[in-house]
């Protein structure tokens, strides 16, 4: 029960403490630190991505009026611009990764026994990647072309809650299949891929890993039929193949059968041809868990939309990644906040709530259940007056 704060101190109390100072003592976050400790960086961060904060002089010129709140929603060291800058130059940003992968473990299990649309008893994930454009002068190591930078997001996510249980951060330069070398396969589940990720090598790991696979398949790919079943074609399905890969390289890449599905979807009218090494589930299934993937897709909407991470607090390598994984954090935290409290508004209408009364001293489950019409005549108060009569 809320007694008397803020917003933002309740949204805080979903953070198990204790696992963030294992994460700052793991790579000596506070070692000779006085004042703005990671704890306060990590708190002064979030509030950005909460409030949709556009530099560190509008985090600090929202922050500092606020002082005499700020002990009560946590935080202990004085707000400074320059302070904040120094702490995302400098303090390693694998406390803040390490972090989001102890939330995301706990928001897995709570997320678990979602539905995502297809009746699959496995984990099944949706994997891609997200490049947001930067400027080559101000960060020269992400050199993406002669004249451009860009951060690459690769991205697994558990289409079970939409929740990212992996993210590779790299420069543009890095093509997205060699993102798949540094995946930990799991025996038994769904990886669901656009076509850019076909390696037939890396594919056959997959495979190898008792893990299963379903990507599109190129047009320009030879086979040998090697059989077929009979499909249901009111469905949209034209054919179920079993095939064999022709041609020197593929053939070693990938030395075992594989399956082939054609299939028109009944929406767009597209021919799509699927390729996996599953033979048990139902043809249609197949083709329904790969629409599933477009989760993924939605899931970096949704983050460029809503969090900070096309523009940058700082140009550093570790500053981007410091931003990023706080962003995904937050996300996360919001995903909890969602399910711990059994709120029923989607992730966006939350954050757009509590992006207008992080200081309020009300309790969050009376803010987040309001009636829509109230909610709406709230947030339309906090715009300005366009037209005039």
């Amino acid at each position: 029960m809320n007694t008397g704060r803020t917003a933002f101190a309740q949204i805080m109390d979903h953070v198990p403490l204790h696992d963030f100072r294992k994460c700052v003592h793991r790579y000596r976050g506070d070692r000779r630190l006085r004042r703005f400790s990671c704890w306060d960086q990590f708190l002064s961060m979030a509030f950005a991505q909460l409030t949709y904060r556009e530099s560190l002089r509008d985090i600090e010129t929202c922050l500092r009026p606020m002082q005499s709140r700020l002990y009560h929603m946590g935080f202990r060291g004085q707000m400074f611009k320059s302070t904040l800058a120094d702490a995302n130059e400098t303090r390693d940003w694998r406390i803040y990764a390490d972090f989001a992968h102890i939330l995301i473990q706990r928001a897995r299990t709570l997320y678990a026994k979602d539905s995502f649309g297809v009746d699959l008893n496995q984990t099944a994930y949706a994997f891609d990647s997200t490049t947001t454009d930067l400027c080559l002068s101000l960060f020269p190591w992400a050199r993406f072309r002669k004249h451009k930078a860009a951060v690459k997001l690769h991205t697994l996510i558990d289409l079970r809650g939409s929740i990212p249980c992996f993210i590779h951060i790299t420069d543009g330069k890095v093509h997205d299949v060699n993102a798949l070398d540094h995946l930990i396969l799991e025996a038994g589940a769904f990886y669901m891929m656009d076509r850019g990720y076909i390696d037939f090598s890396r594919l056959y790991v997959i495979t190898q890993s008792a893990a299963f696979f379903v990507t599109r398949a190129k047009r320009n790919m030879k086979f040998n039929h090697v059989s077929s079943q009979a499909v249901d074609k009111t469905t949209g399905l034209c054919s179920d193949q079993t095939i064999r890969l022709r041609g020197f390289y593929p053939s070693q890449n990938y030395p075992d059968v594989l399956r082939r599905i054609h299939y028109i979807d009944p929406e767009t009218k597209k021919h799509l041809v699927f390729l996996t090494n599953n033979f048990s589930l139902p043809a249609l299934t197949i083709a329904q868990l790969y629409k599933a993937r477009w989760r993924v897709e939605l899931f970096f909407k949704w983050i460029k939309q809503n969090l900070r991470i096309k523009t940058f607090y700082g140009t550093s390598e570790n500053a981007v990644k410091t931003q990023i994984w706080i962003a995904i954090t937050v996300y996360v935290l919001v995903a909890l906040l969602k399910k711990e409290r059994n709120i029923s508004r989607s992730l966006n209408e939350i954050l757009q709530i509590l992006s207008i009364s992080i200081f309020e001293k009300s309790d969050i489950n009376q803010s987040l259940s309001e009636n829509r019409s109230e909610t709406e005549s709230r947030l339309a108060g906090k715009q300005l007056l366009l037209i005039t009569s």
